[in-house]
């Protein structure tokens, strides 16, 4: 048994607050090439299946092989998945374990006293972050020239775009569940210029960042309203705003352009695809 799982044990009595001998596991190094990497992150898990495949994967998260939410869904299926706890990761014996700075927080709290060889992706806000993120991922699981060739393969696509016509730009608004709309600073904000829209979350009442009332989104004159869009997704509080009738009636003189959530919902590769289509969507408005 790994010291790892030992320290497992005495946390866990810890939280329990039984006794437990004041031991910590020394801090781990995963190797140059980890074998046994486990993800606690969605986001995580689509970098790391185009950087390793499942082979190297001890578990991603269920997420993954969802496809309403995972753009790697099918080789996700192939891997055995977690629900973010520790007691479901430490057991595996990973050599590398990948999570995200603001999701399973108790689980990576607990990892970390452990001394677990633990790897945090941050939420890069530009496509400069994105390319720095996979290559930093890249090199952590031995696969630097992957990273490179992903990272190529972004950057190629967005450079492809169709430039916008002169002129000023068509505004678009992207909404999101519970109203949340994307201003300037942020990757959506850049995604928008690259297709050639303006983004006006910057020009509405209350600020870029954060929910907005639908009132303010309805009467903000937009071009174009961008709202995620996941086939078949479960009811829910945060998604109902979507379908509010002065949304839909909204559509009938704004243009409504439908992007897939999982296209845009984690910051990999998978952002072309959405520039792209937003790009489509603004070279077909009248």
């Amino acid at each position: 048994m790994r010291p790892i799982r030992l320290g497992l044990a005495a946390a866990l009595l810890l939280i329990a607050g039984g006794p437990a001998a004041a031991w910590e596991a020394p801090p781990a190094k995963p190797p140059s090439k980890p074998q046994r990497i486990v993800s606690l992150n969605l986001c995580a898990d689509e970098l790391l299946l185009r950087l390793v495949g499942p082979e190297r994967l001890a578990a991603v998260t269920w997420l993954a092989r969802d496809p309403r939410a995972s753009t790697v869904a099918e080789p996700a299926a192939r891997v055995p998945f977690n629900h973010g706890t520790a007691e479901e990761i430490l057991p595996l014996d990973p050599d590398l374990i990948v999570a995200g700075r603001y999701t399973t927080r108790v689980a990576v709290g607990l990892l970390t006293r452990l001394g677990a060889p633990l790897l945090e992706l941050d939420v890069p806000q530009s496509v400069a972050e994105v390319a720095d993120q996979i290559r930093g991922l890249a090199r952590a699981v031995g696969e630097p020239d992957r990273g490179e060739a992903l990272v190529a393969d972004l950057l190629s696509r967005l450079d492809a775009l169709p430039p916008a016509p002169p002129g000023p730009r068509p505004t678009a608004v992207v909404l999101r569940p519970n109203g949340f709309v994307a201003g300037s600073g942020s990757l959506v904000d850049e995604l928008l210029s690259r297709a050639g829209f303006e983004n006006m979350a910057d020009r509405l009442p209350l600020g870029s960042q954060g929910a907005l009332p639908l009132e303010a989104i309805v009467l903000g004159g937009a071009d174009a309203l961008i709202v995620d869009a996941a086939p078949d997704a479960p009811p829910s509080l945060a998604g109902a705003l979507l379908h509010h009738p002065a949304l839909k009636a909204l559509g009938r003189t704004v243009r409504t352009v439908s992007l897939p959530t999982r296209l845009w919902t984690c910051p990999g590769p998978q952002i072309a695809e959405a520039a792209e289509r937003l790009a489509a969507a603004r070279e077909a408005a009248p």
